[in-house]
């Protein structure tokens, strides 16, 4: 088992989390099932990273990485409507796509060092 506080990507995982729930609960007020939806993908994403902390073996840590990566892309979608509806500011956005696309990066490399250990 991997103690998760110890994981740079969960410590960034997590702040996103953070953001968009402040986000969420101030620019997505008028849209309440949209801001649901973007809060349980960010969270999402910091939970399987735990759970894969737990994991009995390194497969099954991979395996929670890459669903805890594709709730990375997941979110990125409810934050584009956002923008779109004109909910979430530009600057808001972009802030948190660049946010999400660092964690992205940080699975990516994560993902592959475990697939390389195989």
């Amino acid at each position: 088992m991997i103690d998760f506080h110890g994981l740079k990507v969960w410590h960034k995982s997590h702040g996103l989390t953070l953001e968009v729930d402040r986000e969420t609960n101030h620019a997505l007020r008028k849209d309440r099932s949209l801001a649901a939806q973007t809060r349980r993908a960010a969270a999402s994403i910091s939970a399987n990273i735990v759970e894969g902390c737990g994991g009995a073996s390194q497969a099954e840590s991979g395996r929670f990485l890459g669903i805890a990566l594709k709730s990375a892309i997941e979110l990125e979608y409810p934050l584009r409507l956002a923008h779109d509806l004109h909910l979430l500011s530009a600057v808001r956005y972009r802030a948190l796509r660049g946010s999400t696309q660092e964690v992205k990066r940080m699975f990516t490399g994560s993902i592959k060092r475990i697939n390389a250990a195989k």
